[in-house]
């Protein structure tokens, strides 16, 4: 009698291969299946949904289960399920990011942007990162990681939709519990940094300010501000249907 295959689970994120998050989310989810990582050789925070087109990639062999790749996250995606897996994942989970990927920050996040390219790969998918500063606990998050890959591999979700979802950085039992929330919207305000070089010419950072958030209800921040785990579904289509009838 033939063993049942393992589900093959993907895991990616923006961190960098050697991130301490990504180890835990794939210590926490190889009792479900047979996990596979490929993760960018370095750190890509920032990348969103960018592909490397201008120059070959490369893809690194360091251990079993565990491949780096010179480019961003959507291309470790695009090469696991294209090129390197034996066989089609069932399940990719991206992160778990070292800071949070709340409101409009979910445009820019790589580790969001692979759970993105998975699902318009018709895998289901989640990001998953944690919410605060300091030194992280990736107990709750991986923990709570376990369970929903569980249920999503035993459900599915819907066509073009995956999962992002936020834990606050607090020990298990202090976490209130789940919340299903709706994406926040940021207030931007001074994030480019100017400074002068010894020369004397001009150099900027972006990011310089403290963001701020408007206060919706139900959205993302306010759950994990709270001390709830935010659970957020997206959507591929980003059309604004109720705007066709009037651009008509």
């Amino acid at each position: 009698m033939e063993r049942e295959e393992r589900p093959l689970i993907l895991l990616c994120n923006d961190d960098g291969i050697g991130a301490v998050g990504l180890k835990a989310l794939a210590e926490s989810l190889s009792a479900l299946g047979e996990v596979v990582v490929v993760a960018p050789d370095r750190e890509r925070s920032a990348a969103g949904h960018s592909l490397t087109l201008s120059r070959p990639l490369r893809a690194s062999h360091l251990s079993d289960g565990w491949y780096s790749v010179d480019g961003t996250p959507t291309d470790c995606i695009t090469l696991a399920v294209m090129g390197l897996l034996p066989r089609r994942p069932q399940l990719v989970a991206a992160g778990i990011n070292h800071g949070s990927k709340l409101d409009d920050d979910v445009s820019y996040s790589g580790t969001v942007s692979s759970a993105i390219e998975a699902t318009l790969q018709g895998i289901p998918a989640f990001a998953m990162s944690i919410a605060g500063n300091g030194e992280f606990n990736f107990q709750g998050a991986a923990s709570f990681a376990r369970r929903l890959a569980a249920e999503i591999l035993r459900r599915g979700l819907p066509r073009d939709t995956l999962l992002n979802v936020n834990v606050p950085n607090l020990p298990p039992e202090a976490i209130q519990g789940v919340a299903i929330t709706r994406q926040g919207r940021r207030v931007y305000s001074e994030t480019v940094v100017r400074k002068l070089d010894p020369r004397g010419k001009a150099y900027y950072w972006i990011g310089g300010a403290d963001p701020t958030w408007e206060r919706l209800g139900d959205t993302d921040y306010e759950a994990v501000s709270n001390g709830w785990i935010s659970l957020t579904p997206l959507h591929l289509d980003l059309t604004n249907h109720r705007v066709i009838d009037e651009l008509k």
